[in-house]
C-alpha cells in the first residue's frame, strides 16, 4: 500500500452529467421513508408530484456519478476493500428544482494520516446549465491500513452536541425492504440487498445504506425542527458511526444552538450510534 499525496490530491475524477425528473425525487424520499402517512399533507409534500419538495440530501444522489474513479488516482495505491465511507457533508446553494441536470466536477481535495487509516476527502462540485453552482459534496473515505505514511494528520473536526437534553426526539420507523428502496436511486451495492454477501462482509443481514440514514436524519431535522420546509438547508453533515439494519428503529436527536441544529442518531433496539457530529446549517 502506497499513499503519495504529491501525485493524488488535486486529482480530478471522472465527472459527470446528470438528469432528473420528479420521478427520481419521488423514489429517492420514498427510500426514506417518506410517505409513511400517505393521506398527510405533509408527507405529501415529499412524494405527490404537485408543490413537490427536495430534500437536500438528494444532492448525494446527483454528484454520485461523478465521483467513480477514485481506483485510478495516481498515489493512491490501497486495499478497495478496506475503504469506508466515514463522513458526508454538503453544502446547498439554493433550493434543489424537482426536475434538471447537473455537470459534476470531482476532485481528491486533501488525504490525511490518521495513523492506522488514510483519510480521502473527494469535493464534487454540481453546477446548472448556466453555470450557476448548486451544491457541493465532501465525501470523507478511511482506507483502513494506508495510514503511517507520515503525512497531515488533519484537524480535528469531531461535533459534540450540547451537555443537555435534546430539544427533539424523533423516532423512525426504518421499513423492513427500506434498502431495497433506497438502492433503486443507484446505489447497488449487494451488501444492501444480498445475505450471503453481507454475511461474508461480517453483518447477520443486509445493512441500510449509510446515505440513507443521512438523508433520514436529515428529513427528521427539517420536519421536527424547520417545520418541513428544506429550502432553509444551507448545509449538513454527519459522520457514520455504526450500521442500520431495516426493520429497525433510527431514533434522531436534536440540539438547537447558534451554530446551527446539532444532532446525533441512534438505533435503540441495540443501544447502538448510528449517525454523530451531525449539524446541519440554516439560511
Amino acid at each position: 500500500m502506497t499513499i503519495d499525496t504529491d501525485l493524488a490530491v488535486g486529482t480530478s475524477l471522472a465527472g459527470a452529467t446528470t438528469t432528473w425528473t420528479w420521478q427520481d425525487v419521488v423514489l429517492y424520499h420514498l427510500g426514506l421513508g417518506a410517505g409513511a402517512d400517505p393521506v398527510s399533507p405533509h408527507e405529501l409534500a415529499y412524494t405527490y408530484e404537485r408543490d413537490l419538495h427536495v430534500l437536500p440530501t438528494y444532492a448525494v444522489i446527483l454528484a454520485t456519478p461523478g465521483v467513480r474513479g477514485i481506483e485510478d488516482v495516481p498515489g493512491l495505491d490501497f486495499d478497495r476493500t478496506q475503504m469506508l465511507h466515514g463522513e458526508q457533508e454538503i453544502e446547498v446553494f439554493e433550493p434543489i428544482p424537482t426536475e434538471g441536470t447537473v455537470e459534476t466536477s470531482a476532485r481528491v481535495a486533501a488525504i490525511y494520516d490518521k495513523g492506522k487509516a488514510a483519510l480521502v476527502v473527494l469535493e464534487a462540485e454540481s453546477r446548472l446549465a448556466d453555470g450557476r453552482p448548486l451544491f457541493v459534496n465532501r465525501y470523507s473515505l478511511f482506507a483502513r491500513g494506508a495510514g503511517g505514511f507520515g503525512g497531515d494528520p488533519g484537524p480535528k473536526e469531531r461535533i459534540d452536541p450540547p451537555d443537555r437534553e435534546p430539544d427533539n426526539v424523533v423516532d423512525v420507523a426504518i421499513l423492513p425492504q427500506q434498502a431495497l428502496l433506497y438502492r433503486l436511486s443507484g446505489d447497488l451495492n449487494p451488501l444492501h440487498a444480498e445475505p450471503e454477501f453481507a454475511r461474508r462482509a461480517g453483518f447477520r443481514r443486509p445493512i441500510l445504506h449509510g446515505l440513507c440514514s443521512f438523508g433520514i436524519a436529515c428529513k427528521a431535522v427539517v420536519d421536527g425542527r424547520l417545520a418541513g420546509d428544506p429550502k432553509r438547508v444551507a448545509r449538513f453533515r454527519a459522520r457514520f458511526a455504526g450500521v442500520v439494519y431495516p426493520g429497525e428503529t433510527l431514533r434522531v436527536r436534536m440540539w438547537g444552538e447558534a451554530a446551527g441544529i446539532h444532532l446525533e442518531a441512534s438505533v435503540p433496539e441495540r443501544d447502538a450510534p448510528a449517525l454523530a457530529s451531525g449539524l446541519l446549517v440554516t439560511r
